[in-house]
C-alpha cells in the first residue's frame, strides 16, 4: 500500500484513512454529509494525489493518441482539457482519462490511480508511432479545490486569471509562490473549481498556502467519499463501477466522446454498435420507495424479470433521496420507466431520469 506525500498531515488532521486503488486515502474527515454540502455551499480541497500522470510528447504524439482514445485529439488546442476514454479491442473501456495539450507535440494524459499499471503496459503495447512516454504518476501531487467559492479562495496565489478561465481549459505558472504548476479547470463535483498539480517536494507548502487563503472562505478538507457522492449526483461515471473493460462508451452514455471522424482501437465496432443500437444502456434512476440502492444489486422489471444490474448509488445529500445509476436493457431507458430494485430479496420501486441528478 502506498501512501500519498501528504499523508501524515491527513492523519493530523483527523482523516479516516482506507485502502483505496492501492493508497491510503482520506475517505472522510468530519463526516460524509457535512462535507459534500460543504462543497455544493461554499469550498473545499481534495488530496487526490493517487491519479496517475502520463506525458507523451514528440512527432508521433498525436497520432498515437488519435489511436488510443475514442475523442478527437486533433481539436485540442494549447491549454484546452479533453475528456475521452481508452478503448480495449473487445469492445469495452481500459479506462477514462483527462488529456491536456501542453503544445503540438506535447501532451498530458491523466488517468485512473487504480489502472496505472495496467494503463502504462495498454499505451506501451500500442506505441508504434515513437512517441516518448514518461510516468510521473510517483512525482506529482493533485489538489482539487472545488466549490462556488474556489476562484476567490485561490484567486491571491497566482497571477493566472482564473475567474476568465474557462471549464476544461488549463494555464502552467507560478503558484502560491512554486513554478511551473498545472492549474486547470476541471474537476469532478459538478460544482466548479480547479485541480492543481504540483510537484511532490512543493506539495506541503502548496495545501498550507491554498489553505491559508482559502481560510476567509471557510474552506476545509474534503475526503473521498464526499467526491463519490458529488460525482454521482452530477451522473459522472465511476470507472470499476459504471464502466469497466466489459461496458462500452455506447451503452454508457460517452457516444459525445466516441468520435468516428478518426479510425481507433476497436472503432468499428462502437460504430456498429451506435448505428444498430446498444442492448444495454447506463440510466440514472431515483427511488420511489424507501432503499438504498448499491452497487451489483439487481435491476427488475415488475414482472421480477432481471433487466440490468446496479453500478452505483447512494442516499444523496444534496436531494435528501437515495439515487443510482445502473445497465438497463435498452427497452426501459426511457426517462419515468418504473424498474425495481431488489434490496435484500425485496422489489423497491423506482424510476428511471434523466441525469444530472442535481441541475
Amino acid at each position: 500500500m502506498k501512501n500519498i506525500e501528504l499523508n501524515d498531515l491527513h492523519i493530523e488532521l483527523g482523516a479516516k484513512m482506507v485502502p483505496f486503488a492501492g493508497y491510503n486515502m482520506p475517505l472522510q474527515y468530519e463526516g460524509l454529509n457535512v462535507e459534500h454540502l460543504h462543497v455544493r455551499s461554499k469550498v473545499g480541497i481534495f488530496d487526490v494525489s493517487h491519479m496517475g500522470e502520463f506525458f507523451v510528447s514528440g512527432d508521433g504524439a498525436l497520432d498515437f493518441l488519435q489511436k488510443v482514445t475514442t475523442n478527437d485529439v486533433s481539436k485540442l488546442t494549447d491549454g484546452k482539457v479533453q475528456y475521452s476514454c481508452m478503448p480495449n479491442d473487445k469492445g469495452g473501456i481500459v479506462d477514462d482519462l483527462l488529456v491536456y495539450r501542453i503544445s503540438e507535440k506535447e501532451y498530458m494524459l491523466v488517468v485512473n490511480a487504480s489502472n496505472i499499471e495496467k494503463d502504462w503496459n495498454w499505451l506501451s503495447s500500442h506505441n508504434d508511432t515513437g512517441a516518448l512516454m514518461v510516468d510521473e504518476s510517483d512525482d506529482y501531487s493533485l489538489f482539487a479545490v472545488q466549490g462556488p467559492e474556489a476562484v476567490k479562495a485561490l484567486q491571491s496565489l497566482t497571477e493566472i486569471n482564473l475567474e476568465e478561465m474557462v471549464y476544461y481549459t488549463f494555464d502552467r505558472g507560478t503558484f502560491a509562490g512554486v513554478d511551473n504548476v498545472f492549474v486547470s479547470a476541471t474537476g469532478y463535483t459538478g460544482s466548479g473549481g480547479f485541480e492543481i498539480y504540483v510537484k511532490n517536494k512543493d506539495a506541503k507548502k502548496v495545501w498550507d498556502k491554498i489553505m491559508e487563503a482559502g481560510a476567509e472562505h471557510d474552506i476545509k478538507p474534503i475526503g473521498l467519499a464526499a467526491r463519490d457522492t458529488l460525482r454521482l449526483e452530477k451522473g459522472f461515471c465511476l470507472y470499476g463501477n459504471d464502466i469497466d473493460d466489459t461496458t462500452s462508451p455506447i451503452e454508457a452514455g460517452l457516444g459525445w466522446i466516441t468520435k468516428f471522424t478518426k479510425d481507433f482501437i476497436g472503432s468499428e465496432g462502437f460504430k456498429k454498435q451506435k448505428e444498430e443500437g446498444a442492448s444495454k444502456r447506463l440510466v440514472g434512476f431515483e427511488m420511489i420507495d424507501r432503499g438504498i440502492p448499491r452497487k451489483d444489486y439487481a435491476i427488475k422489471n415488475e414482472g421480477g424479470e432481471v433487466i440490468g444490474r446496479v453500478t452505483s448509488g447512494t442516499q444523496a445529500p444534496s436531494l435528501g433521496q437515495a439515487i443510482g445509476i445502473g445497465y438497463v436493457d435498452t427497452a426501459y431507458k426511457a426517462a419515468d420507466t418504473e424498474i425495481y430494485i431488489d434490496i435484500r430479496n425485496k422489489m423497491v420501486k423506482a424510476k428511471v431520469v434523466k441525469m444530472p441528478f442535481v441541475k
